[in-house]
């Protein structure tokens, strides 16, 4: 399976939700997002299996309180500046945490903060400590950063970084560079559980669409290699695989 999702189509999904008191906005990719204030919300609740992908847009000056998923995920900085507990998180930053791993405050700075939440399945909403505590299964912590210090597309040929390197469950963050209307194979997604393929500049060519900075897709375990395309003025793309699922957390 492979879902593709272009910016443009996120957009029309904008939302806002309240977090706090605060103008949190959120744009749905993949998957039905959490709606901060629904029923449910941050609870021990089960989900689909599938995949679930939204953009948040922090609100300047704005805190999110530290706090725990259920599931693997992913976050990507894309835009304005902020920190992670201690951590800068400014684009193009990656954070990977495993389920149950704390992590926060995320704090906004005068540009207001955005990121990429993407999970490799659904999740209720964060579970926010102390007072969710009850629900945190201790024992199996990750927690992985890496950074995107240069997203200039390559003059010619293919380059490959990799931001958090191959472990052996499978979890790995690479950034692919591909100059202008040039072909590479990503890495199989059948060695993880999935993988996410985020447009970071220039455009990836899907069929006869062109998907501009901040498209998304998602391939499954099941889908196996993926070729990708760089439209007119390259692209700069980030691989973000997750652990098999028989090993996930670990």
């Amino acid at each position: 399976m492979l879902i593709s999702t272009a910016a443009a189509t996120a957009r029309i999904r904008e939302q806002v939700h309240q977090v706090d008191a605060q103008p949190y906005v959120g744009r749905e990719y993949i998957g039905s997002a959490p709606k901060p204030g629904s029923a449910g919300y941050g609870q021990d609740v089960a989900g689909d299996g599938g995949p679930q992908a939204y953009l948040v847009m922090q609100p300047p000056r704005s805190v999110t309180r530290p706090h725990f998923h259920q599931t693997n995920q992913f976050q990507v900085f894309v835009g304005g500046s902020g920190r992670v507990g201690k951590r800068r998180a400014d684009p193009v930053t990656v954070q990977y945490a495993g389920a149950n791993t704390p992590y926060g405050p995320i704090v906004a700075e005068d540009d207001g903060v955005h990121y990429f939440t993407l999970r490799q399945e659904w999740d209720s909403g964060a579970k926010y400590l102390p007072a969710q505590r009850s629900l945190l299964v201790k024992g199996r912590q990750r927690q992985l950063i890496g950074v995107l210090a240069d997203d200039d597309v390559p003059a010619s040929g293919v380059t490959e970084t990799a931001l958090v390197p191959p472990a052996a469950d499978g979890l790995c963050v690479v950034a692919l560079g591909l100059a202008a209307g040039e072909t590479a194979t990503l890495p199989d997604a059948a060695a993880g559980g999935g993988q996410y393929h985020l447009v970071v500049a220039g455009a990836l060519r899907r069929d006869d669409t062109l998907l501009e900075p901040l498209s998304l897709e998602f391939a499954s375990p099941d889908q196996g290699t993926v070729p990708v395309t760089a439209g007119p003025d390259g692209l700069v793309l980030l691989l973000l695989r997750f652990p098999r699922k028989a090993e996930a957390g670990t």
